[in-house]
């Protein structure tokens, strides 16, 4: 896997991707020399980034500005990643910008709401947050929940906040401001 670290309005972020597309990705949090050092680990190596990478890297400037964003098209590598976390993943690239869900709502589509804990582990171990957008899945009372990258569910409130959601409202609604 390659790697670089990019700024943004949001912060530094670190990207990983192989030939079969992006990674890993890291949230902004940490200081430059941790940024690299998590981003370079697991037998990762700096790199420079191909065409693909660089168009991902200015989808997230561009989301990080407070631009509507979709990243539903970026190409994954999810290998090594548990069956059910990937289906937990490939049902959230549905939900797009401003839009949220609940640990509870992805379980039921999973087949079964008492999955939700599962759920709940799935998106902590996202390896690309962001691009599959774990930070727009709340708790059941309309609550953040967690968030496992730096600065945790103040990282995810801030996303949120970015993207018009008013955390407490119900799922899958956003603030219009009026």
């Amino acid at each position: 896997m390659e790697t670089t670290v990019f700024d943004t309005a949001l912060g530094t972020f670190g990207i990983g991707w192989t030939a079969d597309g992006v990674a890993r990705l890291q949230l902004p949090g940490l200081d430059a020399d941790d940024m690299v050092e998590w981003i370079n680990s697991k037998d990762a190596v700096p790199g420079e980034p191909t065409r693909a990478v660089e168009a991902v890297i200015n989808l997230i400037e561009d989301y990080a500005e407070g631009n509507v964003v979709e990243f539903r098209d970026v190409r994954l590598d999810l290998q090594g990643v548990p069956e059910f976390h990937r289906r937990a993943y490939e049902l959230l690239l549905d939900y797009g910008w401003g839009q949220t869900t609940t640990y509870g709502e992805l379980a039921r589509a999973l087949g079964d709401v008492t999955l939700s804990r599962a759920v709940g582990q799935a998106m902590g171990s996202n390896p690309i947050p962001l691009i599959i957008p774990c930070h727009r899945v709340l708790a059941s009372n309309g609550k953040t929940g967690g968030l496992s990258a730096p600065g945790g569910a103040e990282s995810k409130l801030r996303m949120l906040a970015l993207e018009g959601v008013a955390v407490g409202a119900p799922a899958g609604q956003m603030t219009f401001g009026f």
